[in-house]
């Protein structure tokens, strides 16, 4: 099956720095895909060069089995970006916006106007599509962006940093708003972020540092090798938490200990029941997998 994204071997330098260093990835189709890694990272760049702006120093890109060297319009066409900062011309209303970037893909008249309103639907725009974009919320602005990004009926929509700025319930309806689009529309999203939360929702996720890829799994995966669960005892004495011969470390109202694995806790209980009258299993988070995956990709200083 032809891939949403191939990626192959992909470098970039600017003035002799390495911004993207043989860089190989897929992203299916349907799928959304994080792309994570640290400022500087590369991840900027390789959406430039994914979306046509820039050209690799070497590797291939291809997007839906067409490689943007050879075909680089047809698979502009098939793209829709959502940059961090927002291209919406301020002084024009959301839906004119929109009517002059449909233009620019033959949409026009009455196919705008279908088009128009189911975009306007899935993005609940009745509300603000007569105002000027510079009058909108910070969440406005960003379903407008959404709108922007969509209003040609791409095949792949790249969000770069989508919620940045927003606050926590504006970040969820935002996201209520994309997994519809998914499932209604079958796009296939390639996400940067730098919410970790965000992540662990993807089908699969990348993780470069210095250009060059450190991990990449789905996130269960890469739970399983960066991130450990943690048992949480409460109500219990430091004598006997160090009963358990295991290494801990002290927290509000209790201990904190790291687990192997669920079993290991499995195991700990039926040892010891006495002592998990109150306690709890913390999963290993998105977030310990990108702090560990960077911290080890970095070099040993002598």
């Amino acid at each position: 099956m032809v891939e949403a994204v191939t990626i192959t071997h992909l470098s970039k330098s600017f003035a002799g720095v390495k911004a993207v260093q043989d860089l190989s990835f897929t992203v299916g189709k349907g799928n959304l895909f994080a792309f994570l890694g640290v400022n500087g990272a590369g991840k900027s760049t390789t959406i430039s060069m994914i979306c046509g702006k820039l050209r690799p120093d070497s590797g291939t890109i291809s997007v839906f089995g067409q490689d943007i060297s050879e075909k680089r319009r047809t698979v502009a066409s098939w793209l829709g970006v959502v940059f961090q900062n927002s291209l919406l011309d301020q002084e024009l209303t959301v839906k004119d916006n929109l009517k002059y970037r449909a233009a620019l893909y033959g949409l026009r008249g009455s196919g705008f106007a279908e088009r128009y309103r189911a975009v306007a639907s899935s993005l609940s725009l009745d509300e603000i599509e007569h105002k000027p974009v510079k009058t909108l919320s910070g969440g406005q602005r960003r379903r407008a962006d959404i709108a922007r990004a969509i209003i040609h009926n791409p095949r792949l929509l790249i969000l770069d940093e989508p919620t940045t700025g927003l606050d926590p319930q504006t970040r969820k309806n935002l996201w209520t708003i994309i997994r519809h689009l998914r499932q209604d529309q079958g796009l296939t999203v390639l996400l940067t972020t730098h919410y970790m939360e965000e992540a662990s929702t993807a089908d699969r996720c990348l993780i470069i540092n210095q250009g060059k890829s450190i991990a990449q799994g789905t996130p269960l995966e890469l739970k399983n090798k960066y991130a450990r669960d943690s048992l949480h005892l409460y109500g219990v004495s430091q004598e006997e938490v160090k009963q358990l011969g295991l290494p801990y470390k002290p927290v509000q109202n209790g201990f904190v200990l790291e687990l192997d694995s669920p079993r290991h806790a499995v195991d700990l209980i039926r040892q010891q029941p006495e002592l998990f009258t109150d306690f709890e299993i913390i999963k290993g988070s998105m977030d310990d997998v990108f702090l560990n995956a960077v911290h080890t990709s970095q070099p040993v200083l002598d």
